[in-house]
């Protein structure tokens, strides 16, 4: 161990980095990360914590309106983005500091630079200092997909969107996924014509499809649009600096900002891996066994860079079994069933295990439960809007094996529910559970 100048070294200091640093360095392990940009990663700096800011925030336009309908005399609100957008910043950047207080104060040394494979037991930093280390782990995340086509770079990706200058009136999301369908609500309640442009046709394919399908009723009904089937061409920038989009055998449409959300592809692009001999998938995921080993003994990698599930907590676990594995010599794996995952869309989707379809091609016999309700809320507030549960009965064993909603706090009483599922626990036990009244959550006791 003496010959290395690290036990562990660490690429990417994002949530999952971190993790692994934290725990392997509290297994006495000397620890190194290098992150070439902020602390934090993409979740924090990028990602699911600012935008669900966004979301907060979008919220206020219904929930004043909402108001008037309970008492309140709220008079005509005007919306300040630039108040939104620095004030979200600003908490970026206390995280950011929490994030390089973890590290400090678990002893680990943190390179604010890019760092590179250069051997298997070798890492270069940008500044070209060369540093050994017992085992190196890969934890650069993913980066959002632009697709090659002409007049591409007119458009954003989801790491611009915090920092737009002014709200855009007209906004067009290609994409049909989680962060297409979020980011097209809040810009929807911040007063922006929205459009959806997706090459296939359903929404958030891999979800239930009845709560995807009341998603997008509900967002047809709010006034977003909708295009299906449509394949980029290009994109023109004009004099005004609006975008024209060309798509192949559709009519163009004009826009005033365009937001690629059409996926993310592991960032392991330059990082010198093929060189040293691990082994990549075709869209440069890199190839773990169960233990996050590489093809390379002593190059490890986790989180969203081996593009198995790209979620933050899966990857923070990823990390924290990576490093009592081994540095802490208790060997551990992730368990990827059961993995909850909400959208923050308006309204919010939340799930866990399998969907109907999954089901009934995966066991013999299958039934299905549902609640179509309005919530209280929105019957006093005059909205229409209703909320969909749908559990997902195993017919022969009786155990629930998915629960899949869409309504307001679906993420939140899924949570607990996921608990339930994970468990095993039992059609019959849910029902013999007493409702927690008056709540949204109770239907999920009441379905007959």
């Amino acid at each position: 161990m003496t010959a290395y100048d690290y036990d562990l070294f660490v690429i990417g200091g994002g949530s999952g980095g971190v993790r692994a640093s934290r725990i392997a360095a509290s297994h006495g392990a000397r620890v190194a990360v290098a992150e070439e940009y902020r602390v934090g990663g993409t979740c924090v700096i990028r990602g699911c914590v600012p935008k669900k800011l966004l979301v907060y925030g979008a919220h206020f336009a219904e929930d004043l309106q909402d108001a008037r309908r309970f008492g309140w005399n709220v008079p005509a609100c005007d919306f300040d983005w630039p108040v939104l957008r620095d004030n979200v910043l600003a908490e970026v950047d206390r995280l950011e500091g929490i994030y390089g207080t973890i590290l400090e104060n678990n002893k680990v040394e943190l390179y604010d630079q890019r760092a590179t494979v250069s051997g298997p037991n070798e890492v270069t930093l940008a500044d070209g200092t060369k540093l050994k280390a017992g085992t190196i782990l890969i934890a650069t995340g993913a980066w959002p997909f632009v697709p090659d086509i002409p007049g591409a770079e007119h458009g954003i990706t989801s790491n611009e969107v915090f920092h737009l200058e002014q709200m855009p009136k007209r906004v067009v999301i290609a994409g049909g996924g989680y962060i297409a369908n979020e980011f097209a609500g809040i810009f929807h309640e911040f007063s922006c014509n929205v459009t959806l442009v997706n090459r296939g046709d359903v929404i958030l394919r891999g979800y239930d499809e009845q709560i995807r399908d009341r998603l997008l009723q509900i967002g047809l009904t709010k006034g977003l649009r909708f295009l299906f089937n449509h394949q980029f061409q290009s994109v023109e920038k004009r004099d005004d600096g609006s975008l024209l989009l060309h798509f192949e055998g559709q009519e163009p449409v004009e826009t005033d900002l365009l937001l690629w959300a059409v996926g993310r592809t592991p960032n392991s692009v330059g990082l010198g891996l093929k060189e040293v001999g691990v082994e990549l998938g075709q869209n440069g995921a890199i190839l773990v066994d169960e233990d996050n080993q590489t093809s390379v003994p002593s190059i490890y990698a986790i989180g969203d860079v081996t593009d198995r599930v790209q979620l933050t907590p899966v990857a923070i676990r990823e990390g924290h079994a990576f490093a009592d594995t081994v540095f802490g010599n208790k060997p551990t794996r992730v368990d990827y069933t059961n993995i909850p995952a909400a959208v923050f869309s308006h309204p919010p989707i939340a799930g866990v295990g399998l969907t109907e379809s999954e089901a009934r091609n995966t066991l013999g016999q299958v039934k299905t439960y549902t609640s179509d309700f309005r919530p209280m809320k929105n019957v006093l507030a005059g909205r229409n809007e209703r909320s969909l549960y749908k559990m997902v009965v195993d017919g022969t064993t009786d155990r629930v094996v998915g629960l899949h909603m869409i309504g307001p706090d679906a993420p939140e009483i899924l949570q607990a529910a996921a608990i339930a599922v994970k468990a095993g626990l039992t059609k019959a036990q849910f029902d013999e559970t007493i409702a927690l009244h008056p709540t949204m959550s109770e239907e999920l006791v009441l379905m007959r």
